[in-house]
């Protein structure tokens, strides 16, 4: 197990979760006020994993770089090495730009856009014992088209279609792969695809083809690929679903917290009732509010005279007197949603490209 390195592709643009991925890479917006890309990082981390490649764009990787950091964060003997990809040319591309970094060892390939409930331990153990040339992640889903498919026979993978016209099986990839270095044989073997890039599917599918042995594992706790709002929002439904009660900011006498509620060190809440599972930035301001389930506030985050559930305020974003509830919602930084107290009382707004507004 220890043997195995890792590696995280977050080189994608996050064109899906405009307009916030125009000032902030996708893997980095949080969920349960966590970079999504910590989760991955932690699920290697926690499956024995300490030798960690992150697969960069341009123009993202500075920030990535600078919250990350070298790993240390993520305990002790953990090392995160860089690679820049040049262009967005594919998964099985990435693994290419990564060869230097992997050398001749097997790893685990991890979207840093996914989160995976349990972790790797399992899978990785199951890699190790059972020795395949390459392990690949299942999940059942209802809408295979949309997906890179598995058909398998007798337990083994025979066939990978992406996004299959008329599915023949409705067992999409998860966005985790267990590889030994074959794999890289197998990207440099095959072809751009119709799209101009190199896929992964087909290089397992050349793996397939060559008589390799191709073990597929079948997830049956969830799994999501954060990279549109809604699922987003869900992932942070079922993080906030297991945290454990933690109130170490200032609750006044006056406020209700109920349930399954962190509250960090600095924030303020006063006057107000918070239902959980919710959690609450360090510095936060909560007053003469309502925040609801499944809602994630972060670090000086304010919520004055309104209403909120279901949703995440990203850092020093604001909601202040506002008549309706906000609900299944995202708002970046710094964003200030209002009532207007000006006369003639009207709409304003000033949003930027790619945003998208629901009025009552």
């Amino acid at each position: 197990m220890a043997d195995l390195k890792g590696l995280i592709l977050s080189g994608g643009r996050g064109t899906r979760l405009r307009p916030i991925t125009y000032t902030s890479a996708k893997q980095l917006v949080p969920v349960a006020n966590r970079p999504v890309l910590f989760y991955g990082i932690e699920a290697m981390v926690e499956a024995g994993i300490t030798e960690i490649g992150i697969i960069l764009n341009p123009e993202t990787g500075g920030e990535i770089r600078k919250v990350a950091g070298d790993g240390s964060q993520f305990g002790e003997g953990v090392r995160i090495t860089y690679i820049d990809q040049s262009s967005p040319a594919g998964l099985a591309h990435a693994v290419l730009t990564a060869e230097e970094f992997l050398g001749d060892s097997s790893f685990v390939m991890y979207l840093g856009d996914n989160l995976l409930q349990g972790g790797i331990q399992e899978l990785v153990a199951e890699f190790t014992q059972n020795a395949p040339d390459a392990m690949i992640l299942l999940q059942p889903v209802d809408d295979p088209k949309s997906y890179g498919v598995a058909e398998l026979h007798e337990g083994r993978v025979t066939r990978l279609v992406e996004k299959p016209a008329e599915p023949q099986s409705d067992l999409a990839l998860v966005g985790v792969y267990l590889f030994t270095k074959r794999i890289l044989e197998a990207a440099k073997a095959i072809e751009p695809s119709a799209r101009g890039e190199l896929e992964i599917t087909d290089a397992i599918q050349w793996q397939v083809d060559q008589g390799d042995r191709v073990e597929p594992h079948v997830v049956h706790g969830w799994w999501k690929d954060t990279g549109k709002l809604a699922d987003m929002l869900e992932a942070n439904r079922l993080i906030l679903d297991v945290v454990e009660r933690r109130v170490e900011g200032h609750v006044d006498a006056d406020s209700q917290i109920d349930g399954r509620v962190v509250i960090e060190e600095g924030a303020r809440i006063e006057r107000s009732v918070v239902r959980g599972p919710v959690v609450i930035g360090k510095d936060a301001r909560i007053t003469d509010s309502y925040v609801g389930p499944y809602s994630a506030i972060a670090t000086g985050a304010v919520v004055e005279r309104s209403e909120v559930e279901h949703s995440i305020l990203l850092e020093r974003a604001q909601l202040i007197g506002l008549e309706g509830r906000i609900e299944s919602s995202l708002l970046g930084r710094n964003v200030v949603v209002r009532r207007g107290e000006r006369t003639p009382r009207a709409y304003r707004f000033m949003v930027g490209d790619d945003a998208e507004i629901e009025i009552l």
